[in-house]
């Protein structure tokens, strides 16, 4: 983990303990070591930084490509080990680049809507984790941030178990098929705490 990231972590970490009633549950369920696919609802343009304040690994994400045109954003996103996806497409770069970091054995984020639910509840997934998770033998964890970022309100995050691909990958199930297993450790999670 970068000097930077971990700086980073730690000042979301103060940010949110001090405008939030913040819970964390499953840390556990993030394995230490090897290829993790971490996969959350998407609520709010904070999800990003709320997801991995709180754990120890550092968590790359794939960013919009448009914020890496932003003046600050565009050298501090790759320091942060964010990389650019286009939305709306397919954007091979970006799965190339995906599967590469997953192949070295780092955790990636992904939110897999692809886009903020604008009512709370959890849409449909994009076939792109499903290939992520199908192409590497990576862990998949779903986590699911329940709550609003109003100052001072409670807000959960909750790492759930990896789901289980094996099965499916032995099956050469389709990215779709694996996107909706995914989307359903999700909901589980969801259905659970809300």
């Amino acid at each position: 983990m970068s000097k930077l990231y971990s700086f980073g972590q730690f000042l979301c970490r103060v940010f949110f303990r001090m405008f939030f009633r913040v819970r964390v549950i499953g840390k556990e369920n993030i394995p230490e070591h090897g290829s993790v696919l971490l996969c959350s609802n998407h609520i709010h343009e904070l999800d990003p930084p709320f997801v991995g304040a709180f754990i120890k690994r550092q968590t790359r994400y794939m960013a919009k490509a448009e914020l890496f045109e932003k003046p600050i954003l565009k050298s501090l996103l790759p320091k942060l080990g964010a990389f650019p996806i286009r939305r709306g497409m397919s954007d091979r770069q970006a799965l190339r680049t995906g599967l590469k970091l997953l192949s070295e054995e780092q955790m990636i984020g992904v939110f897999p809507e692809g886009t903020r639910s604008k009512t709370g509840t959890l849409g449909k997934g994009l076939a792109g984790v499903g290939f992520f998770a199908l192409r590497s033998n990576a862990q998949v964890v779903p986590c699911a941030i329940i709550g609003n970022y109003k100052l001072f309100s409670k807000i959960t995050i909750v790492y759930g178990s990896p789901v289980d691909m094996e099965t499916l990958r032995e099956q050469r199930a389709t990215a779709e098929e694996a996107t909706d297993k995914i989307m359903e450790g999700i909901q589980g999670i969801l259905n659970e705490y809300v």
